[in-house]
């Protein structure tokens, strides 16, 4: 169990799971939350028998597992969901609707779209558990691959920021204490960088790989993917712009 850079909410553990890495931080971050009518497992990780058996004993501690839930479906977050549920007996939801509230009784589900097409935070009490939507350090991959949308993601974070001083749980990373400051300031980096694409593009950049290249020099090869995929994803943003859907 690893503490952040903020203070826990009461109720809520944190169980890092052992996957560091440059897109995975420090590890993927499993939630444990405490309600009135049991326990909440957030992100259950990689299929890793170690961390899930970490997971169950916190989760042990505070009562029994009432429910388990994944913030999107990439496998650092959701690959151990189902081996949980088999090893606890408790239901992996499946969210349907934005605001339903979660088994445990302690939070509802908000759907916030953009690093993924089915990405989505925890609320809780003060608290919003951010999945990969809002990183504990850095910024987050848009995944076109997975339904990812740059224009879906700047509509997510200012619903976030409009949700004001409630503590960042992170998918990755360190807990972060004001929602409403971090989901401005990458509001207005990602506006910038598109300015930083648009820029490229009438240079005469291309391709995803050809913006990286002259808005990213010198960028480590271990985030150059990462990089293509989300300049993709703001060149798409840019063709929307000039071809409106319906347009």
């Amino acid at each position: 169990m690893v503490p952040g850079s903020a203070q826990l909410p009461a109720g809520v553990v944190l169980v890092r799971a052992d996957n560091p890495g440059p897109m995975t931080l420090e590890g993927t971050n499993t939630w444990v939350v405490d309600g009135p009518h049991g326990v909440l497992v957030v992100d259950p990780g990689p299929l890793d028998e170690q961390h899930l058996a970490a997971v169950r004993l916190a989760a042990a501690s505070t009562g029994p597992v009432a429910g388990i839930v994944v913030t999107h479906r990439h496998a650092d977050h959701a690959a151990g969901a189902e081996r949980f549920a088999g090893l606890t007996g408790a239901p992996l939801v499946a969210p349907t609707a934005d605001g339903q509230p979660l088994p445990g009784g302690a939070a509802r589900w908000l759907t916030t779209p953009g690093h993924t097409d089915d990405s989505g935070c925890v609320l809780l009490d003060g608290a919003v558990l951010t999945g990969d939507t809002v990183l504990g350090r850095g910024t987050t991959v848009i995944d076109g691959r997975a339904g990812g949308s740059l224009a879906d993601y700047l509509a997510s974070l200012e619903r976030l920021a409009g949700l004001g001083e409630l503590t960042v749980l992170p998918g990755h990373g360190p807990v972060l204490p004001s929602l409403r400051e971090v989901a401005s300031a990458l509001l207005a980096h990602r506006r910038e960088r598109v300015e930083h694409v648009r820029a490229a593009r009438l240079a005469g950049a291309t391709t995803a790989e050809e913006v990286v290249a002259a808005v990213y020099p010198g960028l480590a090869d271990d985030l150059t993917f990462a990089a293509v995929l989300s300049t993709q994803a703001a060149l798409d943003h840019l063709d929307a712009e000039v071809s409106p859907p319906g347009g």
